[in-house]
């Protein structure tokens, strides 16, 4: 899904992110809601079958200062936030390894104007009909952009996020693997 936001992006650079897991949900821009299937059949997002139930819910969610993943199952209840805040010093992790199956990974690339326009048009067309995916264009430059991609894999959880700064010319890229037990 493709929004175009009304808002303009408070982080502006790669080095202004912060990593944090628990937090509280913060006001988002836009939110997608992924229901993960439960015993009773194979649900996709959006639908499942009569008679059952989601096994969680996935949100990916878009701030004004990037993103922040709400996974809510009977084994996790995992808030992950990659933002601007206030009051945190920025911290942008390369792992994260926790002993309850969650692995997170992330890489700052700088790259030239033109490579950033190149990926970020990519990341628009790939992900825009994905019921999976959800990316916000911020005003300004349809390169400024934060996009997060969920794939759910039976006990493995997964998504993938990017963020765009035109100013800089860098590329967040972060990867998460959630084993749900």
């Amino acid at each position: 899904m493709l929004v175009a936001l009304d808002a303009p992006y408070v982080d502006t650079s790669a080095a202004e992110l912060s990593f944090a897991l628990g937090l509280a949900e913060r006001p988002a821009l836009h939110v997608l809601e992924l229901p993960l299937p439960g015993a009773g059949g194979g649900a996709r997002s959006g639908s499942r079958p009569t008679g059952s139930q989601p096994a969680g819910l996935l949100r990916l969610r878009l701030l004004g200062a990037s993103h922040q993943v709400v996974l809510r199952t009977a084994g996790h209840d995992l808030v992950e936030t990659l933002a601007c805040l206030p009051g945190h010093p920025p911290d942008l992790p390369a792992v994260v390894d926790a002993d309850d199956g969650y692995r997170f990974a992330a890489r700052a690339l700088r790259l030239s104007a033109g490579e950033l326009a190149g990926r970020a048009d990519r990341l628009r067309r790939q992900l825009t009909g994905d019921p999976h995916a959800l990316v916000g264009v911020f005003p300004g430059s349809p390169d400024a952009l934060t996009a997060l991609h969920a794939r759910i894999d039976g006990a493995r959880i997964s998504w993938r996020t990017w963020h765009a700064y035109p100013q800089t010319a860098e590329l967040v890229e972060t990867e998460t693997v959630v084993t749900v037990r």
